[in-house]
């Protein structure tokens, strides 16, 4: 018999884990792709397809990342930047970051995803707000259509440079109309609203303090008639509020309320300053979050409320942030991170492995809007990440589905779409080490 290329059976995992909205475990259970779907999932399952033998292994949902700046992954550690606090961070990295065009974009880019693979994730959100030297959007979609990821990319922009009383220096921000105007070029390009889209475009003015509040109004207004989502930061820390009660005389929720920048089409990173009445806003009008709490700690901003935002029904994702503020791309290790933050504030009962866990799938599908992903049922997408759990890293766990406890960090296979990314531990669909060479050379001529 010819085998079914269009087939896949994972086979006999030890836990599977499907994220479903049963919370359904399984033992030693199978799980059939056909066509870039689930088509079963049960015991005793038989296909003439690929047979990936799963014994000795966790399955999971894909981990989904809802916040990152990939271009930074060619600025991780800077000394400069290693101990500033985010302001001051910004300012050292602003004059190498201007120094990037198309090619750092995407080399950048296809690290910073390929790293996340490793990690177990298949679907990522990107927020690129600065654009020198001819550089687009586009360098980095094509970096991920090439490793294979899911992929939603977000048009970011910075309008109010030094001149005008902004962070960033001129060099770095664009004219308002011509932001606009390129929003629309590449939703119309790229954006894919279909189910099981390998990428969606979104419109993301980098942050209130970078911006004018005409152009947060606008973007609004526009994601809207175009029917994408919309992202930037929020609330990030106590310098973020202060800014926002000085420039605009309201705290930052209001801030975006009044601007329409809350609803279910809408998320934010960090809002680690959040107060109850704009969790309570929040929760009321489904706007998403982005939970990095990696980059938290590294930039010193404080531990975000997740215990409060999930309890009043915020949704929340996680995000690993910019590669220059973690300065690593691993999805597993920001789970555990969320979770372990979260009982240093609440105790050791306020998350458990498996919440986070769940906060790092479905949670991060939902805030993305892709109920067809971030869970294993039939009908959804096959986005799966098999961990082996044989090795040092489980032994002696008396619950080795437990990952965030005591588990590895990176997979040994992961599928997005029914297609193989990662075999065995390693990227399969590009030459990383080709790949590793060019960001050296790029990296030293930043540094020269």
């Amino acid at each position: 018999m010819m085998p079914n290329l269009t087939e896949t059976l994972i086979r006999n995992a030890d836990h599977l884990l499907t994220m479903d909205d049963a919370e359904t475990e399984l033992r030693g259970a199978d799980i059939l792709i056909r066509d870039g779907s689930i088509a079963a999932v049960g015991h005793g399952l038989s296909s003439a397809g690929q047979i990936v033998e799963a014994r000795g292994c966790v399955v999971t949902p894909g981990l989904v990342n809802t916040h990152h700046h990939l271009y930074q992954t060619l600025t991780r550690a800077v000394p400069g930047g290693q101990d500033a606090l985010l302001f001051g961070w910004l300012q050292t990295l602003y004059p190498i970051w201007a120094q990037f065009g198309p090619e750092e974009m995407f080399v950048s880019a296809q690290i910073g995803l390929a790293e996340l693979a490793l990690s177990g994730c298949t679907l990522s959100s990107d927020h690129l707000y600065l654009y020198p030297n001819g550089a687009r959007l586009e360098d980095t979609i094509h970096a991920a259509s090439e490793l294979g990821l899911r992929f939603h990319p977000t048009r970011g922009a910075m309008s109010i440079g030094e001149s005008d009383g902004g962070l960033p220096p001129d060099s770095l921000v664009e004219r308002e109309e011509a932001i606009l105007n390129d929003c629309i070029r590449v939703v119309d390009a790229f954006h894919d609203p279909s189910e099981g889209a390998m990428t969606r475009v979104g419109i993301a003015p980098c942050s209130p303090f970078s911006v004018s509040r005409e152009l947060m109004r606008d973007a609004a207004l526009l994601a809207r008639d175009k029917g994408v989502m919309l992202h930037t930061h929020l609330a990030e820390n106590d310098e973020d509020i202060a800014y926002s009660l000085e420039k605009f005389g309201c705290r930052p929720g209001q801030y975006a309320e009044d601007l329409g920048w809350t609803g279910d089409d809408v998320w934010h990173a960090h809002c680690v300053k959040l107060d109850g009445a704009e969790i309570d806003l929040f929760a009321r009008t489904r706007t998403g979050v982005a939970h990095c709490p990696c980059s938290n700690c590294r930039l010193g901003s404080g531990i975000a409320p997740v215990r409060a935002m999930r309890d009043a029904g915020v949704p929340v994702g996680l995000g690993v942030d910019g590669s220059a503020s973690n300065d690593s791309s691993n999805l597993m290790e920001e789970a555990r991170q969320a979770m372990l933050l979260q009982r240093v504030t609440k105790g050791a009962d306020a998350m458990s492995a498996r919440e986070a866990l769940r906060i790092a799938t479905r949670g991060g599908a939902e805030v993305l809007n892709r109920p067809d992903c971030g869970q294993i049922s039939v009908g959804k997408r096959a986005d799966i990440a098999i961990w082996d759990t044989s090795g040092l890293e489980s032994a002696g766990s008396w619950d080795p589905a437990a990952l965030l406890l005591a588990g590895p960090r990176k997979v040994r296979y992961l599928f997005v779409e029914g297609r193989q990314i990662v075999r065995d531990g390693h990227v399969v669909t590009i030459d990383t080490q080709a790949l590793i060479a060019r960001q050296t050379q790029l990296v030293h001529k930043l540094m020269s």
